[in-house]
């Protein structure tokens, strides 16, 4: 028996290669196709089954590819209904897979199929639980979800999930493996570990949600408190993920064109293609085309196009470092963003040869910034952090306009103040300012660093606000105030 955990940091997700005596199952797999298609050659194995652990809203599962490519069988948990051929189990059924079994167990509560696959090893003893978005590791799923208005709320769901932890999951035996669909940084989860597997055992003793003591009502109140609202596609690649999607063959065909100065102006005004940039920061900063987004590749790339792009069918071409149009566009896929139009060959340089125009964003060092600051200079910033991490400690003064709801705050802001950015690191204020300036602001600086870089400098402590306890009432309200 191989077991085999196949993570990807960038959407903190894992799926799972499992075979026995040639037979191989694939868990959770991610949209393109390749990767597992090169290890069945490699293991010389045949697929057999294509496990869901549920309908995923985070990304663009792999599974129709995939099984038109292998034949293998896909398999979802009670309930699913979907309008492709799959095979619905029962709970409680049993595949086998070589000399190996799968237990299917339905625990509902993150979503109403979602499905835990409990693995018995050659000897039929209870190997390890792949548990999707049911079980993290130090956190559970967020019950929000699949929530329907008038029909099942997110207590409804919290509730079944606290039935299914506790009559499904909690039952098994301590050394049971626990391999989760997702890992520190998903959005899937409130507080998850970045360890990305665990046993049993050792998270009925410090994952918060399987405390023993636990009453329904109190697990309710738990996993349902400090929801912040689920990024907009989340739904839109649920849905997807049910009815079916283009082939990721034509998508990265489509995507990976490389296109002239010309050919890719023309996309722009005749598709109304938008100009995404995946470069690093420092080079967007040096140059970029006009009316470009930044979103570097290098950061939290596919979650934040799927927050900030709200059409999934939106034409899109593309500046990416050398060499990685691929990964871009099969990233970009990964979340449902199929419109590729294909990348400016050549990059920014190609641009500035053809003689056309180039714009910049200004941005200052922490240093500089704290100078201005005690100069009386400075009169506006937007803090583009989440509400939580404003509320932590933030500069007196600074306004709270999270990146993540930037199109439901642009009434906020005013074309004609300068504002200062910063957030975090660098990464998502640059994004900020690029959508900002795309849309019309022209005075806007950019913090270099961020909130890192401002905690070193030469700015005095009593400028900055450190609330000693933040209340889940306080945090609550912050949310309410920005969404």
């Amino acid at each position: 028996m191989k077991v085999e955990q196949i993570y990807t940091g960038c959407l903190a997700e894992a799926a799972y290669y499992i075979e026995s005596e040639g037979e191989a199952v694939i868990i959770d797999p991610l949209r393109e196709t390749k990767p597992y298609l090169e290890k069945l050659e490699q293991e010389g194995a045949k697929l057999k089954y294509i496990f869901e652990s549920h309908f995923h809203a985070d990304f663009v599962s792999g599974h129709l590819d995939l099984a038109a490519k292998t034949g293998a069988t896909i398999v979802y948990g009670p309930t699913a209904k979907t309008e492709f051929s799959k095979h619905e189990a029962k709970d409680g059924e049993v595949i086998r897979v070589g000399k190996i079994s799968f237990v299917v167990l339905h625990t509902p509560g993150h979503t109403p199929e979602s499905t835990t696959y409990l693995l018995r090893d050659e000897n039929g003893k209870d190997y390890a639980i792949f548990t999707g978005d049911t079980l993290f590791i130090g956190d559970v799923g967020r019950p929000d979800l699949a929530q329907k208005s008038g029909e099942v709320t997110k207590e409804d769901l919290a509730g079944w999930l606290f039935d299914s932890l506790r009559n499904k999951i909690m039952p098994l035996a301590d050394d049971v493996l626990v391999y989760p669909a997702h890992g520190a940084g998903s959005a899937c989860g409130k507080n998850m570990s970045s360890d990305t597997w665990d046993t049993l055992g050792h998270q009925k003793e410090t994952n918060y949600a399987l405390r023993a003591d636990m009453t329904r009502e109190e697990f309710i109140q738990e996993v349902t408190a400090g929801l912040l609202p689920p990024p907009q596609y989340f739904a839109k690649n649920a849905m997807l993920n049910k009815k079916g999607y283009s082939s990721i063959d034509k998508v990265l065909s489509q995507g990976s064109k490389a296109l002239s100065p010309a050919a890719f102006e023309m996309l722009v005004e005749n598709e109304g293609a938008l100009i995404l940039d995946t470069r690093a920061e420092a080079d967007f900063k040096a140059g970029f085309i006009p009316n470009s987004i930044f979103i570097g590749i290098d950061g939290s790339f596919a979650p934040w196009v799927g927050a900030l792009i709200v059409d999934l069918q939106q034409p899109i071409v593309l500046i990416t470092p050398e060499g990685r149009e691929e990964e871009v566009v099969t990233r970009l896929a990964r979340v449902g963003y199929d419109n590729t139009l294909g990348y400016l060959n050549g990059g920014i340089e190609a641009w500035k040869a053809a003689g056309k125009e180039v714009d910049t964003i200004d941005s200052v060092t922490a240093d500089e910034f704290a100078k201005r600051q005690q100069q009386g200079l400075v009169t506006n910033v937007l803090d583009v952090r989440k509400p939580t991490e404003y509320l932590s400690q933030h500069l007196i003064g600074a306004e709270n306009v999270p990146l993540d709801y930037i199109n439901t705050n642009m009434q906020r802001l005013d074309r004609e103040n300068t504002y200062y950015l910063h957030c975090l690191g660098g990464y998502r204020s640059l994004i900020m300012a690029s959508i900002l300036r795309s849309r019309g602001f022209q005075n806007l600086v950019d913090i270099e660093g961020g909130w890192r870089t401002l905690e070193e400098s030469a700015a005095p402590k009593s400028d900055y606000v450190c609330p000693s306890t933040i209340s889940q009432d306080v945090i609550d309200e912050a949310i309410e105030a920005v969404v």
